[in-house]
């Protein structure tokens, strides 16, 4: 039986998967989000570095299976699969995963967090798609990639997204501002949830596969600040909003002829977003992962060392 450990330490989370290569089962999905204090809009990567310190051999502590049978240490090392990528954080799981693997004597991989959120986006069907137009929507990310699998993890090219500020950022700068806890999404969505509110219009979108977020925040929060509407209905026009943003990129990437999309990130895992899209898109198989592999975790990456040999398995025959 072969067992992967699956590593990934990202800006807000560190996070520790054990998966069954053989039954493609998980066994162990261990994450803890780092902490912001309030008030702040992000962490600082040497303060996200010392909490991966402190929060890993923790984590590592809590998974109760045979870890001889671990054959594949996987590993995200960096933001994105292109030359030059990087951000300290990873190098906490880089290092840990070294450690891990020389001990057990074991092979170790690297791949990149983007590639990590497309895998977690395939668990349930990684067979049936070796080209796809993936969607990377996260705090620090809002791309929309050409993603060809490779003999080793995917070779990405970079379509579309946002020029200035990512949907991540939006929302946390609004978040923020009205006393939500960082990273705030999440608690937006709470927030909303159940609740009535009047409508709004949303801001014309600027831009066709690359668009401008610019104003936008100052645009949320004047109403905010302003008073014009509840909380509840620009918290909800600004999901909304990002909805139709994601929904227009999509449609206006017209270069590349596929119908399947699979959108991650965190951003991916809020229900109001994940709705309009759903209702939105009529020329695409939009492909969610489930709400919590939307989220960061050690699962995809994990799973990209079985993606890889179900992948040149197929082309050697």
């Amino acid at each position: 039986m072969t067992y992967i450990l699956g590593i990934d330490t990202s800006a807000y989370t560190t996070s520790i998967a054990l998966l069954d290569g053989e039954n493609n089962k998980i066994l162990a999905d261990e994450r803890k989000v780092l902490e912001v204090k309030k008030g702040q809009k992000g962490l600082r990567q040497q303060d996200a570095v010392f909490q991966h310190l402190k929060n890993f051999p923790e984590l590592f502590q809590r998974i109760n299976h045979d870890l001889s049978k671990v054959k594949i240490v996987s590993v995200s090392s960096r933001p994105r699969n292109v030359e030059g990528s990087y951000m300290p954080v990873f190098t906490v799981g880089q290092n840990f995963g070294r450690v891990i693997a020389k001990s057990l004597n074991c092979k170790y991989v690297e791949y990149s967090h983007q590639e990590n959120h497309i895998a977690a986006s395939l668990i349930e069907d990684y067979k049936r798609v070796d080209k796809v137009i993936g969607v990377h929507l996260s705090g620090g990310t809002t791309e929309f990639i050409f993603a060809r699998k490779s003999i080793k993890g995917f070779e990405t090219e970079i379509l579309g997204g946002t020029k200035d500020i990512t949907f991540g950022q939006l929302i946390d700068r609004i978040g923020t501002l009205m006393d939500f806890p960082f990273p705030c999404g999440m608690h937006m969505e709470k927030y909303i949830e159940g609740k009535t509110f009047e409508r709004m219009k949303t801001p014309p979108i600027r831009g066709d596969s690359f668009i401008n977020l610019s104003g936008m925040e100052n645009y949320y929060s004047n109403l905010y600040l302003n008073n014009k509407y509840t909380k509840e209905s620009i918290i909800y026009s600004l999901f909304e909003y990002i909805g139709e943003c994601i929904v227009h990129i999509i449609n206006n990437l017209s270069s590349i002829q596929l119908n399947t999309v699979v959108i991650s990130g965190g951003i991916a895992s809020n229900k109001s977003i994940r709705n309009y899209i759903k209702s939105n898109i009529y020329d695409y198989e939009i492909i969610f992962p489930s709400v919590e592999n939307s989220t960061d975790n050690g699962i995809g990456v994990a799973l990209l060392p079985i993606i890889d040999r179900w992948y040149n398995e197929i082309k050697a025959d």
